[in-house]
């Protein structure tokens, strides 16, 4: 917080690879959302280092994300963004790793297998990057909601208790009926998005070797839903935030012509230990727990463990 107050920023930019960069997308939903005078952008880091945007200069803050701190173009992105006079800070869970010598700096989160209940939501990835995010609103456009996020973040661990009840039992059903599918398609709008695209990604497709692709409920209409028929699975996404009627346009038409959806809606999770004005941008994170109880119950009926992989740390790439 202290750091911001030495810089000019203008503008954020949001660069890591993967799941890393998926966990953006909400808090880019929250700074265009929320801010009056900095503008935020979500790039994947080599990207970022081939775009080479022009706006990158001493009044940006690019915020990274690495797991492990190890992810090549993700330390070469942080380089890249102090060599251009840009103010650095990375996430990891790692206290030392190669993306900590070139940042300025480093921000460690908690980290639990998908499914564990030990994973507190209070330093969660999602949790800190939205802390540094509303963060820099709160110190150079005052913007109060900050003081909502830390409180609502303080009782997001009960509010996860309650999705633990409520979806376990629901994940393992869902898991027995789609264990034998070839392919599941993901869709969501706003903040919600990067659950969708991490789900698809990172576990359908690495995790699980099951055909997917993320699908903005925006786009739907515009060339993804000629796939659908009563045969195609989808996991659709309903958020609190403002992008909500898009998500509700989807799901009356997939309802209508495929008998194989599955809808996560926010309206159903109890989050009544959050701020009313933080719901919106927190859903995601209570939504992306709830698909990770999913994820572990379809690596089980599919006998395909997470931890599984056929290139990924084996081979060059």
């Amino acid at each position: 917080m202290k750091a911001y107050e030495s810089r000019s920023i203008q503008r954020v930019f949001l660069v890591a690879c993967g799941g890393s960069c998926a966990l953006m997308y909400p808090s880019k939903y929250l700074l265009d959302h929320e801010a009056k005078t900095i503008t935020a952008e979500v790039y994947s880091s080599n990207e970022f280092i081939h775009r080479n945007p022009k706006t990158l200069d001493e009044n940006a803050l690019v915020i990274l994300c690495s797991h492990k701190g190890k992810t090549p173009e993700t330390t070469e992105a942080a380089k890249f963004a102090k060599n251009n006079g840009a103010m650095t800070v990375s996430l990891m869970y790692v206290e030392d790793a190669p993306l900590k010598n070139e940042s300025d700096y480093i921000v460690n989160y908690s980290w639990a297998p998908a499914g564990k209940k030990e994973q507190y939501s209070e330093i969660m990835n999602y949790a800190v990057l939205y802390r540094l995010t509303l963060g820099l609103l709160y110190v150079k456009e005052g913007n109060e909601k900050y003081h909502s996020l830390l409180s609502s973040l303080d009782s997001l661990g009960e509010v996860f208790e309650k999705a633990d009840d409520q979806f376990r039992d629901k994940a393992k059903q869902y898991a027995e009926k789609i264990r034998d599918e070839d392919i599941i398609y993901t869709m969501a709008s706003g903040s919600n998005y990067g659950v969708a695209y991490t789900f698809a990604i990172c576990i359908l497709m690495e995790m699980q070797w099951v055909h997917s692709h993320a699908i903005h409920a925006g786009e739907f209409f515009h060339g993804p839903f000629e796939i659908v028929d009563k045969d195609v699975p989808f996991i659709l996404l309903k958020g609190l935030d403002d992008t909500r009627p898009l998500e509700e346009r989807a799901e009356i038409f997939l309802k209508q012509y495929t008998d194989k959806v599955l809808v996560l809606d926010a309206e159903e999770l109890d989050l009544s230990d959050l701020d009313l004005e933080m719901r919106g941008y927190l859903a995601p994170m209570v939504i992306n727990y709830v698909l990770r109880l999913h994820a572990v119950e379809i690596a089980e009926e599919r006998n395909h463990p997470l931890e599984t992989r056929r290139y990924m740390f084996k081979v060059a790439y």
